[in-house]
């Protein structure tokens, strides 16, 4: 399997990736620039956090211009695997290819710290690593990561199962359940094809020990599994 990380003006998390997919994983990965528009040697693209284009206008809202975005939603639609985290999330919003938006923090403050995450079900490939239910501990770092939508949008949300991630206490003296105001508690959600998945917490940072967790690397490590054979 191929990865791409798209990288633009202000990606931050961009490396990250690539160090789980390319030095943890040994799968090929390929640093896309933003200007690029041939993504036809990718089998799975992901969308990183960070700024980019300094999140002027608002997060995500310049970025789904670029042409490397266009040739993810072209790549998306012929059934490709996306992947937007953080600011990647934002901008699939942004660019139509999953529902709703992400606003401002409900306390108006940038949010830095590790929050308990419960995988919900799905058949997703991007879950198959986890046990439907299982409570994961995961890195956030945004100011603008309230979840929204309107109660239609919400309801076909929860009715098809494209809730795949939803904040719970983490389990420390803090107890918070949602750092955000995330509306139905959200924190990753999927397309109805389950091929494209957008979420606020970044499982790229949760993927070894010596960094504080590795709850993050099933994540990576089921897909894999879902599409290369064995052997």
């Amino acid at each position: 399997m191929k990865f791409g990380v798209i990288v633009f003006p202000g990606s931050n998390c961009d490396r990250d990736v690539r160090w789980v997919t390319e030095g943890i994983l040994q799968q090929p990965t390929r640093m896309v620039w933003h200007q690029e528009s041939d993504l036809s040697d990718l089998d799975t693209i992901v969308v990183p956090g960070g700024f980019s284009y300094g999140d002027y206008l608002r997060c995500g809202a310049i970025a789904q211009f670029s042409p490397a975005m266009q040739s993810t939603v072209e790549a998306a639609n012929a059934g490709k695997l996306v992947l937007g985290i953080c600011n990647g999330f934002q901008i699939l919003t942004e660019i139509g290819l999953l529902p709703g938006a992400l606003t401002r923090n409900q306390n108006l403050h940038f949010v830095c710290d590790h929050v308990g995450v419960q995988v919900e079900g799905g058949s997703s490939p991007w879950i198959q690593g986890y046990k439907p239910g299982s409570v994961l501990t995961l890195p956030i770092a945004h100011g603008e990561g309230r979840y929204q939508a309107d109660e239609n949008t919400l309801k076909a949300l929860e009715d098809n199962g494209q809730v795949l991630f939803r904040y719970v206490p983490n389990g420390d003296e803090r107890d918070w359940k949602n750092p955000n105001g995330s509306l139905n508690n959200i924190a990753g959600i999927c397309n109805q094809r389950g091929n494209v998945v957008g979420m606020m917490p970044h499982p790229e940072r949760a993927t070894e020990a010596a960094t504080g967790g590795t709850d993050g690397l099933a994540m990576f490590e089921g897909v894999l599994k879902a599409l290369v054979p064995a052997g």
